[in-house]
């Protein structure tokens, strides 16, 4: 059993008073436990020399790598997520530890009014050698911000700069550095007007770029992809470029096909930086989408990758895939996945990416597997608690669209959260803290005590896709009585799925209980079994090819003091 890993959260505000009874309106959470169970992790157990792929499990996408010495850093797709762009550190590529988030920053990050699959797309993490300085460079959606770039000396004392607009359109921009100085900008965009042949026609273009004044060269773009590898086939979605540089040639390599059931990875050469790039034969190099449906614990989707060379000379390439439920449904979202790479020929080939994919990897020379002894990023099978003891909140919680210290209080009793005026249905910051789904088969508990003062307050737990498509788990209250009540929210209409009279306010557990598609919720009192309300409620709204858009599903701590879903006496 892995307890949480508590590291200081700047902003949020102790409260030293003890109280057992929260104020009215307010509810304290304390105890909170997640435990995931799924049944290929059992099946398959680890041996020596293996570890786990996803090294991130749950709504992890769109991952970017880079390494300065031994220490390599990793950062993933956020959206309206706040604080944005996680990252990540390790030495061994096995055993990863988040050290903060890039974006943490209000004047980094604005949201506020974005819907969930809005706001930071694919975000590209670079270390330049020849000014020993960090980059992160990302898209900014629903801001007014679009494509920008932050910057830091040391990703692990954070302080990221402040986002420098950049002057180009497009999404998914990556940097590369050459050995001679020199930098260069790539990213997706629209065809040239009126060029546009067919729906999802997208181009690779390239820019020089100016280190000193952190901004593209005027009048230096160039298109060096038109469509994908064979534009006669009408590929879709070239997207999510990167360029390497090995052995004198420039490689880049890009992801095709949107990034669903047809994703893949591709990769073409060239002799320049500017091009002109010729595909590789062997392509793609990367992808899922040609086998078999029906086959045992499929992964799906893969794609959006990244490569990175470790000190020895070995490559590994980390990218997106999913892990569908029986249904074929995806609730746990896009994770982060790594495999290794040949590159002892002209091309890079993922080992084992055109072939179904596995749940283990051997390790990279010399690393050791700590991933679940407490003081790294959980994986496989695992439980996580976090009893809210006031020691700082793990950098697992997030919230959405806006800062966590704006409604969480710390305190020895446990974890407040101060409701906000405004409903989960709105594209708003709202008063809820979230820690992603992982697994197919998890338990989630919480205690919660609380008081709702009238029909507009409600404070419980929450199973989350989207603004329009969520399960609400919590406790309100019509005329004199409190009542806990299930909503499921669908296309942005909110329905009681269930309610119960409770004969008071004050203390009660919370559970939420899935096994792939069937969720169920439960309610107990501090001393007695768990009761089921609702029966056994479908997942569907919570994966994404149902709910639309790009994250996982997460379950929230969720507070309001605009419940808008009435019960009748």
């Amino acid at each position: 059993m892995a307890c949480a890993l508590f590291v200081s959260c700047h902003g949020l505000k102790s409260n030293d008073a003890d109280s057992t009874r929260p104020a009215e309106g307010q509810p304290v959470f304390s105890n909170f436990e997640y435990s995931g169970n799924d049944k290929i992790y059992d099946e398959n157990p680890l041996t020596g020399g293996e570890f786990y792929s996803p090294i991130l499990q749950g709504c992890y996408p769109d991952p970017s790598i880079t390494r300065k010495g031994d220490d390599y850093y990793l950062v993933n797709s956020s959206f309206v997520m706040f604080p944005g762009v996680p990252i990540f550190h390790s030495k061994d590529l096995v055993n990863w530890k988040q050290i903060g988030h890039v974006l943490d920053r209000e004047s980094q990050l604005k949201v506020g009014t974005a819907g969930i699959s809005e706001g930071i797309y694919a975000p590209d993490i670079m270390y330049n050698p020849y000014n020993d300085t960090f980059y992160m460079i990302t898209t900014q959606i629903a801001s007014g911000i679009g494509n920008m770039v932050v910057k830091t000396k040391d990703p692990q004392k954070g302080n990221w700069t402040d986002p420098i607009k950049l002057n180009f359109g497009g999404i998914d921009p990556a940097l590369f550095f050459d050995d001679d100085g020199k930098a260069y900008v790539v990213h997706n965009d629209a065809p040239d007007e009126g060029k546009e042949l067919y729906q999802g026609h997208r181009v690779i273009k390239i820019w020089e770029y100016d280190v000193e004044k952190d901004q593209i060269i005027a009048g230096t773009s160039k298109i060096i992809v038109d469509g994908g590898v064979d534009i006669t086939k009408k590929p879709i979605w070239i997207e999510a470029p990167h360029v390497y540089k090995k052995n004198g040639k420039y490689y880049l390599m890009c992801a095709e096909g949107g990034t669903g059931g047809n994703h893949s990875e591709v990769v073409f050469s060239s002799t320049n930086p500017m091009g002109p790039y010729v595909p590789a034969k062997t392509n793609p190099i990367l992808s899922q989408r040609h086998l078999d449906k029906s086959r045992p614990n499929p992964v799906e989707w893969a794609g959006h990758a990244d490569l990175v060379q470790t000190p020895e000379g070995e490559w590994y390439g980390v990218f997106l895939a999913v892990r569908p439920n029986e249904k074929k449904r995806v609730n746990t979202g896009r994770e982060t996945f790594i495999l290794p790479v040949d590159w002892s020929d002209e091309w890079p080939v993922f080992e084992g990416g055109m072939e179904p994919l596995k749940p283990s990897i051997h390790m990279p020379k010399g690393a050791k597997n700590e991933m679940n002894t407490g003081a790294y990023f959980e994986n496989g099978n695992f439980t996580f608690i976090d009893k809210f003891e006031g020691k700082g909140l793990d950098l697992r919680w997030i919230a959405l669209r806006g800062p966590r210290d704006k409604f969480v209080v710390e305190g020895k009793a446990g974890l407040i959260i101060k409701p906000f005026e405004v409903s989960i249905r709105e594209q708003k910051p709202i008063s809820a803290l979230f820690y992603r789904q992982q697994h197919m088969v998890f338990t989630t508990e919480v205690e919660m005590n609380y008081t709702p003062r009238s029909e507009s307050d409600l404070a419980g737990i929450t199973c989350l896709q989207s603004e329009a498509f969520n399960y609400v788990f919590g406790v309100t209250k019509s005329g004199n009585d409190y009542y806990l009540v299930l909503e499921r929210t669908e296309k942005g209409s909110a329905q009681v799925v269930a309610k119960e009279k409770l004969t008071e306010s004050g203390k009660i557990r919370l559970r939420v209980h899935a096994e792939g598609d069937n969720y169920q919720f439960s309610y107990a009192s501090i001393d007695s079994d768990y009761k089921n309300i609702g029966g056994t409620v479908s997942g569907d709204i919570l994966s994404t090819d149902i709910a639309g858009g790009f994250t996982g599903s997460m379950i929230g701590l969720y507070s309001t003091s605009a419940n808008d879903v009435k019960l009748l006496h």
